[in-house]
């Protein structure tokens, strides 16, 4: 016996006392509760495995949407041997030995070996490598769960050998049918226990599961548990107890994944559409999943330069204050300087001039690299560059009326480019009037 044998999983599975959650897996692909587009009927991934015509793949998805499940429901229907392997706790030593048995398999018995690998993410690069050979001599199927973007996470050469099927987050319609079959259930849930329960209590425990089966499970386990009497009878689960059990929701968030960068990009695009609730909401939401804050004043800085601008000035400085402010007093009361900045910068008028300025300004530098400056607006301070015409015919603006002069300011050859195109929102409006004022009096100036 090694390492990687499933050691009395059976038994565990059926055992009364194993947590409902591993007890009341589905057995079966027509036992299976959500994912239709990969388990309904003549979907390709549920005649994969009903045909036993497994190729590595990877099954993406978030907590408890049944990647695991699906991977026993293989393990049950399949010829090929069946390993388990946790990216968790595993390393090359481990890899190295599975390898080899799978390798002595195939030549044993003529049968490849099925490698379930869950959270395959937390697999280091050389890690996964050396499952790279292996899968492309055939020796093993992979069949890896992460809850991350494979795009990132999984090395191009291994991804590009697997089909990935995606999994969505479960409804919560899914969760409430999981949750009566488990208090329905003689065999594997609590249908042997009078339970009472009723249609809000279900949907208030499927609503705080949010789209995890697994915490779902637990919580009704634990309410079970919480409210039975002696004789096992009149159980009575309500709001109340569902309450005291949670007693707060903790927000799923990994900084490090794809959720960080979809959270705060909705931040942006809210603040974007001008949508005061919506950027109060995300940025409330990544405060409460444990973000740094700062991360998030960042963001919100960016924003006033790159979507407000010149339009409105103040959107800049109320957003520096909210970071002042929170490195200040820091949480709890600063997160509310963080809120009034996003709000702030929702209601403010928005202007992408500045952010196209620059971009203008950077296809003139990337075409004439890097032009001289005119000489009459160069620096002298030194005799010879004054002979050489430094400064030469330099028109100082305070000498003139209204400190404005007709004068080029560019090298010759985009002397007249316009870079800065004002908008009709906000303070611009007004910049704009001025800039055209300014280059109509020019313009007589120079006649």
């Amino acid at each position: 016996m090694t390492l990687f044998d499933n050691i009395n999983k059976e038994t565990a599975k059926n055992s009364k006392y194993a947590p409902l959650a591993d007890r009341i897996r589905p057995e079966s692909l027509n036992d299976f509760v959500g994912q239709e587009h990969l388990f309904g009927k003549d979907k390709v991934l549920r005649k994969i495995i009903e045909n036993d015509n497994l190729s590595s793949m990877i099954f993406w998805g978030p907590p408890g949407s049944g990647k695991t499940t699906a991977a026993n429901i293989i393990k049950e229907k399949t010829k090929n041997k069946f390993l388990s392997f946790s990216a968790v706790t595993s390393g090359i030593k481990q890899i190295k030995e599975i390898m080899d048995i799978a390798a002595r398999e195939i030549e044993i018995t003529g049968f490849k070996t099925i490698l379930f690998i869950d959270e395959i993410h937390r697999f280091n690069k050389a890690q996964q490598d050396a499952f790279l050979p292996f899968v492309e001599k055939g020796i093993i199927i992979l069949l890896g769960a992460t809850t991350e973007n494979p795009s990132f996470e999984i090395n191009s050469a291994l991804l590009s050998r697997c089909k990935v099927f995606v999994f969505n987050r479960l409804t919560d319609e899914n969760i409430s049918f999981l949750i009566k079959n488990a208090v329905s259930d003689k065999i594997r849930g609590f249908g042997e226990l009078d339970i009472k329960i009723d249609d809000n209590t279900i949907s208030f425990i499927s609503r705080f599961a949010d789209g995890d089966a697994r915490i779902a499970y637990n919580i009704l386990e634990l309410s079970v548990q919480m409210t039975t009497g002696m004789d096992k009878k009149n159980i009575d689960i309500k709001i109340p107890d569902i309450e005291r059990i949670i007693q707060k929701k903790m927000l799923l968030y990994d900084k490090n994944g794809e959720e960080h960068y979809n959270l705060i990009s909705a931040l942006h695009k809210s603040m974007r559409g001008s949508d005061p609730d919506a950027a109060a909401y995300w940025t409330i939401r990544m405060i409460e999943s444990g973000e740094d804050q700062l991360y998030i004043i960042r963001r919100i800085i960016r924003f006033a330069t790159e979507d407000i601008g010149l339009a409105d000035t103040n959107a800049l400085t109320v957003s520096l204050a909210a970071k002042e402010t929170f490195q200040f007093i820091g949480p709890p009361e600063g997160n509310l300087a963080i809120v009034e900045a996003a709000i702030y910068c929702a209601m403010a008028p928005k202007s992408n001039s500045l952010y196209m300025t620059y971009n203008n300004i950077m296809k003139d530098i990337d075409r004439y690299l890097s032009l001289p400056v005119p000489l009459h607006i160069r620096n002298a301070p030194t005799k010879l560059m004054k002979e050489t015409g430094y400064g030469k015919g330099y028109a100082y603006p305070h000498d003139f009326k209204d400190a404005i002069v007709s004068q080029s300011y560019l090298p010759e050859e985009i002397m007249n480019r316009q870079f800065y195109f004002p908008t009709e929102r906000g303070f611009e409006k007004i910049l704009k009037e001025r800039l055209n004022k300014i280059k109509e009096y020019k313009k007589k100036l120079g006649k």
